[in-house]
């Protein structure tokens, strides 16, 4: 077990020998089918009421026919966050590129493969000397389709050098008013669900802003009611967890004060864990944060429309504590390839006014005026 391992150069020179390899996990990752389950589940982890996902009698009588999983239902099969791992240091998901093909309908079961692209050193105010690893998930229906593929990037830094530079130290826990509250709950009322309600390409306008999605205060709750939607490679129970260990030592991280051996996610639970790292406190998961941005665009598309790019990238920590607006507007509208495309700028921004996450889209809309719709070539046998 590396309990204050640091990045050597043959920790670099093995990973880039890995470049090129596509590989899948041996055993499955959190969810291998979108059920009616697992896909309430996974909404229900960052609080998404679409009907649209979770309503049987709403979905039957939709073009789909059936419940949808919104697109980010991906990160459940495979978290795609680069490359592989590294004994004892530890990885912040830092962004993903998606491009998708077809809906994940209910019945659909998926496989991944991942593909090492690039190993970058980089030295940073954060951890000294750091790696990011960049890769490529392709994921596929039970009809050999391809669904998605993601981008993804990962920064990995020795986890004592973090906890000793400390760059974020000064960030304090996050405070509110009942003014600021009430703001906090207005805003969740405000949340507009497109839904059956077509929005066609035709009443876009550059400029249109999306009506913004909230999420905060965040605390534990959100992130135990994330973890029980979308899963996680490292949270087992008991003797499972220790035979893991046992069988790949680096995956346990020792509280220094505690001198209790756990799983390095716990830095988003524990208070102690995060500050070994250099963080003050726990903070929400980067796939979680993505998908609160996936859940702006779908609330704005509507169940006719479709979202085809996804780009997302985190730029700073999200605290417990901390509140997130996800925002929009539309940048672009245009035809390419037939398809009636909108170009979105879009973003989450924190209480403190950063911008802790920043975006955009394309998504496929219907036109009223051509009779076209983003599902007639998406949904099987099209």
């Amino acid at each position: 077990m590396q309990k204050h391992a640091t990045i050597t150069d043959e920790m670099i020179a093995r990973q880039r020998s890995r470049i090129g390899q596509v590989w899948s996990s041996r055993a499955p990752y959190f969810n291998t089918q979108a059920t009616k389950d697992t896909i309430r589940h996974f909404v229900d982890g960052f609080g998404d009421t679409n009907p649209l996902f979770r309503n049987e009698e709403y979905a039957r009588k939709t073009r789909y026919g059936r419940l949808v999983a919104p697109p980010c239902f991906l990160y459940s099969v495979y978290w795609p966050v680069g490359g592989t791992g590294m004994p004892g240091i530890h990885a912040w998901h830092s962004g993903n590129d998606w491009e998708f093909y077809k809906p994940i309908l209910e019945g659909d079961e998926f496989t991944y493969t991942n593909t090492l692209t690039d190993v970058v050193e980089k030295d940073s105010k954060m951890a000294g000397r750091m790696v990011i690893q960049y890769g490529d998930a392709v994921y596929k229906n039970q009809r050999g389709e391809i669904v998605a593929k993601a981008k993804g990037w990962a920064v990995w830094a020795g986890r004592a050098e973090s906890g000793a530079m400390s760059k974020y130290k000064d960030i304090k826990k996050a405070t509110y008013t009942p003014e600021e509250m009430q703001n906090i709950i207005e805003s969740y009322e405000r949340e507009e669900i497109r839904g059956a309600n077509p929005r066609y390409w035709e009443d876009v306008q550059v400029g249109d802003e999306l009506t913004p999605v909230v999420k905060g205060p965040l605390s534990m709750r959100d992130n135990i009611a994330w973890n029980m939607g979308a899963g996680s490679p490292f949270m087992r129970a008991h003797g499972i967890f220790y035979l893991a260990q046992k069988r790949h030592p680096a995956i346990a991280m020792i509280d220094s004060r505690t001198g209790e051996m756990d799983v390095p996610e716990l830095v988003h639970m524990e208070d102690t864990r995060a500050q070994e790292i250099g963080i003050p406190g726990g903070y929400d998961y980067g796939h979680q944060r993505i998908t609160w941005l996936g859940h702006l665009l779908t609330n704005w598309i509507g169940d006719d429309g479709f979202l085809v790019r996804f780009f997302a990238e985190l730029r700073r920590f999200n605290l417990i504590g901390d509140t997130t607006w996800c925002r929009g507007n539309v940048t672009k509208k245009y035809v390419g390839n037939g398809e009636y495309l909108v170009d979105i700028e879009c973003w989450g921004q924190n209480q403190r006014g950063e911008i802790t996450m920043p975006g955009h889209a394309t998504v496929a809309l219907p036109s009223r005026e051509a009779g076209w719709w983003p599902l007639a070539s998406r949904l099987p046998g099209k």
